[in-house]
């Protein structure tokens, strides 16, 4: 269904395809990220941050500047971890949709 400018698209369940697309995406970095052998330091850091994410998604409308800077810390705590980087691309686009602080 389409809206007038400046609303989303709503799917037939009634949930914003970008909430969707982002618990997928969350999701799924979650799921790499926990069965990914090797430690590293900040995993912690990256493991809390997803789960604040998923709870922001779940709760039907997360606010913006929150999951970028939930997104911000997990970058910083995974990023130089190459196995997880496609994925973690996928979360920041989903996170991107949602538009600039602001609008």
């Amino acid at each position: 269904m389409l809206r007038s400018v400046g609303h989303t698209r709503v799917t037939e369940q009634g949930e914003d395809p970008r909430l969707t697309g982002l618990r997928f995406a969350v999701a799924r970095l979650r799921r790499e990220l926990a069965s990914y052998q090797s430690e590293f330091r900040d995993r912690g850091i990256a493991e809390e941050e997803l789960a604040a994410m998923a709870a922001m998604v779940a709760g039907g409308d997360p606010e913006i500047r929150r999951m970028r800077r939930s997104l911000l810390l997990i970058v910083g705590s995974i990023g130089s971890v190459s196995a997880l980087a496609p994925t973690l691309m996928d979360v920041r686009k989903a996170v991107d949709l949602f538009g600039e602080l602001g609008h």
